[in-house]
């Protein structure tokens, strides 16, 4: 599979999240071509700020191989991930993170800050864009609806 396809993946489970009320971010992890972990927003469903898509993910994917270690991951999420989540990626040691749409507003990526330029020991690989108007659209259409209720 590509990376488009691992993203169109993450934006399914963006789009759960959208009809479940959340903000639709959706995102998986890849270890050695296989999903091993998926996630999507579930904070207002959980009443839980730590509820992000990729927090879940990476708890899936550890559970999947075994190991917090996650040095043969890959991790596809529809928006740039936040500093919490950023520190997350770093902590599980993934080597490569692609997102789609920047957060100007929490971005921890390049947007904000970029938290895998400081001088943590372990320093992802970065990858901005991947079907950017895909995964801007589906966050535009969800706040554009929330705001009309």
């Amino acid at each position: 599979m590509t990376h488009e396809d691992y993203m169109r993946k993450a934006l399914e489970l963006a789009r759960q999240a959208a009809g479940a009320g959340e903000v639709p971010v959706g995102c998986v992890v890849v270890w050695e071509d296989t999903i091993v972990g998926r996630g999507r927003n579930h904070r207002e469903e959980d009443k839980d700020a730590l509820a992000h898509a990729e927090l879940a993910a990476i708890r899936n994917a550890c559970a999947a191989v075994g190991s917090w270690r996650l040095h043969k991951a890959k991790l596809y999420v529809t928006l740039e991930p936040c500093p919490m989540c950023a520190g997350a990626m770093i902590n599980a040691r993934i080597p490569e993170v692609y997102y789609g749409a920047r957060d100007n507003k929490a971005g921890a990526c390049g947007s904000v800050l970029n938290l895998f330029e400081e001088r943590f020991g372990h320093k992802p690989k970065l990858v901005g864009g991947v079907l950017e108007e895909d995964c801007a659209a589906i966050l535009r259409e969800f706040f554009a609806a929330l705001r009309c209720r």
